[in-house]
Parts: C-alpha cells; structure tokens; sequence
C-alpha cells in the first residue's frame, strides 16, 4: 500500500440523492471520494456516472447495518489507502410506519434507529484508527432539524406538525453522538459535526422537499472540506442550529 497523495473522503449512502451530490463535489475538489452503498449494482453505476465526468470515485459496498460488511470496508480503505481524511455519515432512512408518538410503529423506530443511529456509531467506530492518520480528520453528520428539541418546543417552528418519532428521535440522538464524540476526539485533531442540509427533495421525502439536492449538499460539503475547522456544532446555511 502507497498513501495516497490525495486527500481520501468516504460517503455512506451515496448512490443517490444527497449523498450522491456529496460525493460529486468533494471530488470536483481533488479528493478520491469512495462512494459507500448498500446496492452494489446502484453504487457501481453511480460511481461509473461520476468517473465519466473525470472525478476519481470509487465504490464501496457498504451495508450500515451489517457490522461484517463495514469491517470490509474499512480493511478495503486501509489496504488501500492506509488513511482516511474524511468520513460522510450520510446514509439514512425513514419508515412509513414511522409517525406521532402515539401510532408509530415500535418496529419502525427501532428499524430507523438502526440506520440512522447506530449505524453511524458502527461506521464511525471502524474508520476511525485511519481517521487518526489524517492531519486533519472531518466526521460529517448528517442530521436534520427534525432532530433538534428546541425547535419541536417551539410552537411557532414552520414544521412543528411534523412528529415522526423515529426520524426525529434518530436525529436527536446522532446529534447526541456528535456532541460526545467531538468532545472525546477533541485534542486528537479530529473535527465532528452534524449539519443540517434542510427539506430537500429526494427519495426519503417522495420529492416534497423544496430545495435541491445542490441545495442540501451545499453545507455538508462546506463543512467537510474545511481543514481545522470548528467542532461539536450543529450546522445549516446560513449558520448555526440550537440542539
């Protein structure tokens, strides 16, 4: 294994939506972005999309949920690149079963928080001895204010009808995982954050987000592309969201 004079990024869920135009702008950037997905079909072709547009993406087979193909994964990456600079914690779902506290399905919730959740600690939890490597390690979260407990407080918030409690649950407690786990790498040169991309129109939503998935990529990449930046927040465009 020769390190790679590139700086490497790894997307989860990035075959389509978001993480897709994720992964297509940190590699206009000069990265070699892996391109996690669960469909080694979807991923191949999406990776296939992007090199065709010159960007050097690779795809990953990488199931969120299964702890023996996120311990490929990460052998794969350290065979291969012996670092990693950049970890995009974007794969997620939602449950139509999902909904308000009082007729969403338990089942549902749990399949979110597997996902959404504890996924994200399983995947983060692998890469980070080559995250260590880095000179500047970046974990990006991607959350959603569905997930901030301030904002579903506050009556006047534009979406305080929506109470899908897995979603939202899983969100709150990724922010919670930020929070932590920036504390704990703080003096390791490590920057965690979670960041908010707003209702964007993707698959998750059935396409009732208004902004576009430029729109939704545009501060996950700003915040993963920043070497030695702030850590522990809870980012949007435009600035800074409340827990």
């Amino acid at each position: 294994m020769t390190p790679s004079p590139k700086q490497v990024a790894l997307v989860t869920g990035a075959n389509k939506g978001i993480g897709f135009e994720v992964a297509r702008r940190i590699a206009k950037s000069g990265y070699v972005v892996l391109l996690g997905a669960r469909n080694p079909a979807a991923g191949g072709e999406a990776a296939d999309t992007l090199r065709r547009e010159g960007l050097d993406v690779r795809f990953v087979e990488l199931d969120v949920t299964r702890m023996e193909v996120i311990r490929a994964a990460a052998a794969r990456i350290e065979v291969d690149f012996g670092r990693l600079d950049v970890l995009v914690n974007n794969a997620g779902i939602a449950d139509p079963n999902d909904g308000p506290p009082t007729r969403a399905s338990v089942d549902a919730i749990e399949r979110v928080l597997r996902t959404n959740f504890l996924g994200v600690v399983a995947m983060t939890q692998a890469v980070l001895p080559l995250l260590r490597k880095s000179v500047a390690g970046r974990i990006v979260n991607v959350s959603s204010d569905l997930g901030s407990i301030t904002r579903h407080g506050d009556p006047t918030w534009k979406y305080a009808q929506v109470k899908i409690l897995g979603y939202g649950a899983s969100k709150a407690a990724l922010n919670m995982f930020t929070v932590q786990l920036a504390f704990e790498l703080n003096d390791q040169g490590i920057a965690v954050n979670s960041v908010n991309p707003g209702f964007t129109s993707t698959d998750l939503n059935a396409h009732r987000g208004r902004q576009t998935v430029e729109e939704g990529a545009a501060e996950i990449v700003r915040v993963a592309l920043q070497e030695h930046g702030p850590s522990g927040k809870f980012l949007e465009t435009g600035g800074e969201l409340l827990w």
